[in-house]
């Protein structure tokens, strides 16, 4: 999650939120791949997790990174919460249960993803092995309760913690007990940007599904593949989830603002401090409906970054388009999941041919299937075939347009290897969830905790 921006601007009109969607409009040569992931903090000691203070928690780590990285930390409360790179490029930051996240920096090649992840990694390390702390890739939190979750100080979570529960029945679990892997990226043109929003909304279920991750809750199975995916069935629904709205022929940025606008706010940031402002819409706000308990406080282009980084559907329209549906995973997941949408929609032939594959499916159609998915993963079925079918044809139009964009690392290899692990599941015809789950019924003997051991950074 990126840091919140204090951008000052006034907003005069509806049209300058608009405006500031299309500023993400990029020529095709300056398109970018900016990959997030998450992971679970742990003690290898008992496999309890790690709290914010104390000499060997989640404050000392972000400290020990940032005198090796040489980043700049990032402060809420006098308190650190996280690092950002001097000149912007990349943040490591704390989701609310400590999870610990990466954004990377926006990059030209998988490859560079690649070994950006490795390196963090290997940094992370560096400073974690001697506090006794590992880190943990799955979608969802196998072992703790909520209340044995640490919660991390940062007021935006203290608004969002409150607020959670008015809104839907998992959202805490979402904000404390989620991991995922996320890659943002460009569009040159409102026109390609619907093209994409509508092919990734579309193919989202089928990545939850081979990215199937968090089959345990509390140490034991939860009866599904994904945990999380089902999670964010009833976090909070007008902020989250499909949107119909973009389904349609004519998408465009002016919709995705009014929808936004008429999503319940979060906060906004005056003199460093987090002011709770779930009462209102940004329509609200936008027209005067918080100027009679806060007359001084002029909406600003910073407050309406932060609300859009507050939105969470299935992909998130930013200047930049996030998705946003798979699970967190082991380290050749981190560099699977930018592969498999970047092969899909930053190659002209590629993008057609996912185009033509998904243009009659419906928003109804779609819907069911998200529902399916946390339970069934890649047996759930589409149209008489089952997602795995699905995706052996959706893999193949992926590993094709990496194959046309050409980018090979050093030794003259292209970046079509990093679809391997997907193939390996859709030829195998099982997730990592249910590699796991055949484990704990098996050689783990009915026990959570080998999955410290094997799934672990």
């Amino acid at each position: 999650m990126a840091r919140d921006t204090t951008d000052s601007r006034p907003i005069e009109s509806i049209d300058e939120l608009v405006a500031h969607l299309a500023e993400g409009n990029k020529p095709r040569e300056e398109w970018r791949i900016g990959t997030e992931h998450e992971k679970f903090p742990f003690y290898v000691d008992g496999n309890a997790p790690v709290p914010y203070g104390g000499t060997r928690g989640i404050r000392a780590l972000l400290e020990g990174m940032q005198h090796k990285l040489g980043w700049d930390p990032i402060i809420d409360a006098d308190r650190i919460i996280g690092l950002v790179e001097p000149t912007g490029q990349g943040a490591i930051s704390l989701e609310p249960g400590g999870q610990f996240e990466l954004s990377g920096a926006p990059l030209e090649t998988l490859h560079q993803t690649c070994r950006e992840g490795n390196a963090h990694l290997a940094q992370l390390r560096e400073i974690a092995e001697p506090m006794g702390i590992r880190f943990l890739g799955l979608g969802g939190s196998p072992k703790w309760t909520l209340a044995e979750t640490p919660k991390m100080p940062k007021s935006r979570y203290e608004i969002m913690t409150r607020y959670m529960p008015k809104v839907g029945k998992q959202g805490l679990d979402m904000m404390y007990r989620t991991c995922t892997i996320q890659v943002n990226l460009d569009f040159e043109s409102e026109t390609d940007m619907r093209r994409k929003m509508q092919v990734s909304l579309k193919l989202q279920p089928l990545a939850t599904a081979l990215f199937a991750n968090s089959p345990f809750t509390e140490g034991h199975p939860n009866g599904l593949v994904s945990w999380r995916g089902d999670i964010w069935r009833d976090t909070d629904n007008q902020r989250s989830g499909l949107l119909e709205f973009c389904f349609s022929k004519d998408f465009g940025f002016f919709d995705y603002v009014d929808w936004a606008l008429d999503v319940p706010m979060y906060f906004v940031i005056r003199n460093g401090e987090y002011a709770d402002m779930t009462r209102y819409t940004f329509r609200q706000f936008l027209t005067g409906g918080a100027r009679g308990e806060m007359p001084d406080v002029v909406p600003t282009i910073g407050d309406w970054a932060n609300h859009l980084s507050t939105l969470f559907p299935d992909v998130r329209l930013k200047r930049f388009l996030e998705m946003r549906g798979a699970d967190g995973g082991p380290w050749r997941r981190i560099c699977a999941l930018p592969a498999f949408w970047v092969g899909l929609l930053y190659d002209g032939e590629a993008l057609d041919a996912a185009e033509a594959l998904t243009r009659d499916w419906t928003y109804n159609e779609i819907r069911v299937l998200r529902d399916a998915v946390p339970a069934q993963g890649i047996n759930a079925v589409f149209r008489g075939r089952t997602l795995r079918e699905v995706a052996r044809e959706v893999l193949a139009i992926s590993r094709r347009g990496l194959t046309n964009r050409g980018r090979k690392n050093r030794d003259g290899y292209d970046e079509t290897s990093f679809l391997n692990t997907l193939d390996e599941v859709v030829a195998r015809g099982t997730t990592s969830a249910e590699e796991m789950l055949s484990a704990y019924h098996t050689r783990w003997g009915g026990s959570i905790e080998p999955v410290f051991l094997e799934y672990a950074y």
